[in-house]
């Protein structure tokens, strides 16, 4: 990207630029190629990690473009490749500090992600190479795991239990990540796109949010009413979603 773009789209990838089920972007094609040709910004934003997005920035074209990695944890800016890796350093020496039980990514192999996750070799690989946050599962008792949020509470580190993972970060989302990009690019017009709880903040601070249908999780309970104006809910589901959204909100661009 040779200037600072005037419109700046972020976006979630799993359900929402992704397939759902096979993690296709074709249907997304109409509209990432309306952001082409009016030369805007695509913001890759995911709990993927940098390792996971780099290569699905290069197939997407997305060069010279930062992307909010880790659930934002942090942010992988394209001038700074080895970004994240000493606040990775430091999370994993705190981490050795606190009452025992907690079993990250870190200190698993390749193979025991892959087993726990479903993903193959390879991507277990990509997923383990973590620069700003640490999933992993807690094996000691109820009480332990009460000593040992409290112990993380107290060095700053946040906890967020997923579905299967509990991750330790040191706090900031993808809304906070994304402002960030915004002060770096201070563009014209932002678009955020995303189909999860997670993505809220994020479709909140951006001048105009889609909600992407999925028919697969919950999706995103309705705003306050003046925000909820700004929020375009898609019928379609995924990248044809996605599509339909951008063709539509930069019609008059």
């Amino acid at each position: 990207m040779t200037r600072a773009p005037d419109l700046l789209v972020f976006s979630d990838l799993d359900g929402t630029l992704l397939d759902h089920h096979d993690y296709s972007w074709a249907a997304a094609k109409p509209g990432l190629q309306r952001l082409s040709d009016l030369k805007a910004g695509l913001v890759l934003a995911s709990s993927k990690t940098a390792a996971e997005i780099l290569p699905l920035q290069q197939k997407l074209g997305l060069f010279g473009m930062p992307a909010i990695v880790e659930n934002g944890s942090g942010v992988l800016w394209p001038d700074q490749p080895d970004s994240g890796k000493t606040c990775y350093a430091k999370l994993r020496a705190i981490l050795a500090e606190l009452p025992k039980g907690f079993k990250g990514f870190g200190d698993m192999s390749d193979s025991e992600i892959a087993n726990l996750t479903d993903l193959d070799p390879q991507q277990a690989s990509l997923a383990r190479q973590r620069r700003f946050s640490e999933p992993g599962l807690w094996t000691g008792s109820n009480s332990g795991l009460e000593a040992f949020l409290a112990a993380a509470q107290e060095h700053r580190l946040h906890a967020r239990q997923g579905g299967r993972f509990l991750t330790l970060s040191f706090g900031t989302t993808k809304a906070d990540a994304m402002r960030d990009v915004i002060s770096h690019f201070t563009p014209r017009l932002t678009i955020a796109l995303g189909d999860a709880p997670n993505d809220r903040e994020m479709l909140e601070l951006a001048d105009h949010g889609v909600v992407v249908h999925n028919p697969h999780s919950a999706g995103i309970s309705q705003f306050p009413s003046d925000t909820e104006a700004r929020i375009l809910r898609t019928k379609q589901a995924g990248p044809q979603g996605w599509s339909d959204a951008i063709l539509a909100l930069t019609r008059d661009l």
